[in-house]
């Protein structure tokens, strides 16, 4: 069991990690995901003591391997680190490779370790190159090499950091699938990865890193169906963010549209929604709240998810209760309802901005009859 505490990796120009908790079972199968920069690799070397904290703990099985005095090799020994980079030894065969760490660390003799070294690469589909040295193999039999490395230490704890990024898309598969071999293994894994499929296939628990730490943590089920928090919302549906505050009589509405074009094309928004997403905020913020509000503050935020071809806009305000499906402008009102796929409206007295709309957008928007919204 690895238990971490208020883990913190300070570098000159940068805190990657501000304050990381979390309990780490034994035989859980953890995928680490999150934006680039967010601390996934820190953390994996953190725990190896690959890269050692600036501060905060790590207890495995109740030993601190944070303490000064604490011998490193010891844990190096119960856990193995899967790179991006592969780092095998060029001038050693592959069987090599493998026997090396065994019969260095361990004392395992070399019968022993050669032994291990062609069932681990019989394992890993590779018993054929055993004599080959890495240059002459592909990238992903260098990095079935590399799980195999590890594997030949029997470690308790295996960390993979990002094992398949340096790979071509045709070489993915066959790494992927000697991973799901060790997730079968019964030993505790991490992983950080970009594959979002695969983390949800291979793992019980999935880590989402922002803000210097665990922002979100769950199920895979729970994370990447119904994640609670927004930065995992929009990284999990890849969602492009904007937001536009009316707070002024004098707001420049031309220019909002001019911001909400290039937002729209930077993004690469389909024509259809770009334009739904142009016609809301006009007949939406600009016909019908903006003149019966005077000068009360509006937010219009538009979310475009990339993975459900999808917008979603939503308009805020304070004040008392107005519902635009009540008010005078009846028409703009009627144009936009019937150009969306949904448009709700909420009200929450406690909230400082108590009245909410919300306007949801689709490619192909379809209607109870099968029939499109006109444009």
């Amino acid at each position: 069991m690895i238990e971490i505490m208020h883990l913190e990796k300070k570098y000159d120009n940068v805190v990657p990690l501000k304050d990381v908790n979390t309990l780490i079972r034994d035989g859980d199968v953890i995928s680490v995901i999150g934006p680039s920069g967010t601390g996934k690799s820190t953390l994996l070397r953190c725990i190896n003591m690959l890269e050692r904290p600036t501060g905060g703990k790590i207890l495995v099985d109740g030993i601190d391997i944070t303490d000064p005095q604490y011998d490193v090799t010891q844990i190096r020994r119960r856990m193995g680190m899967v790179f991006q980079s592969f780092n095998l030894f060029g001038h050693l065969t592959v069987i090599e490779n493998l026997m090396m760490a065994p019969m260095d660390i361990l004392k395992k003799s070399k019968e022993e370790a050669y032994e291990t070294g062609i069932a681990l690469l019989k394992r890993v589909g590779l018993a054929d190159r055993e004599h080959q040295y890495p240059d002459m193999l592909s990238g992903g039999q260098k990095q079935r090499v590399a799980i195999a490395r590890t594997l030949a230490m029997d470690p308790d704890v295996i960390l993979l950091d990002e094992p398949t990024s340096a790979l071509d898309p045709a070489m993915v598969g066959e790494v992927q699938a000697v991973i799901r071999d060790m997730a079968g293994m019964g030993k505790t894994l991490m992983i950080v990865t970009h594959e979002m499929n695969f983390a949800r296939a291979i793992c019980n628990r999935v880590f989402y890193l922002d803000q210097g730490g665990i922002y979100e943590e769950g199920t895979p089920e729970e994370i990447f169906d119904d994640p609670q928090k927004d930065l995992t919302r929009r990284f999990i549906q890849k969602l492009k963010v904007m937001e536009l505050i009316i707070d002024s009589q004098d707001y420049d509405f031309i220019g909002a549209g001019s911001e909400i074009d290039q937002y729209c094309l930077r993004n690469d928004i389909p024509p259809k929604v770009r334009y739904r997403i142009r016609l809301t905020f006009e007949e939406l913020a600009q016909q019908m709240l903006f003149p019966v509000l005077g000068r009360t503050n509006i937010m219009v935020t538009v979310e475009y998810s990339e993975a459900k071809e999808q917008a979603i806009i939503s308009a805020s305000y304070g004040g008392g209760r107005f519902d635009p499906a009540e008010g005078e402008n009846h028409l703009s009102y009627t144009l936009l309802k019937g150009s969306v796929q949904e448009l709700s409206y909420s009200f929450n007295e406690e909230a400082e901005l108590s009245n909410t709309i919300r306007v949801v957008i689709q490619e192909k928007p379809v209607r109870g009859d099968g029939s499109y919204p006109p444009f």
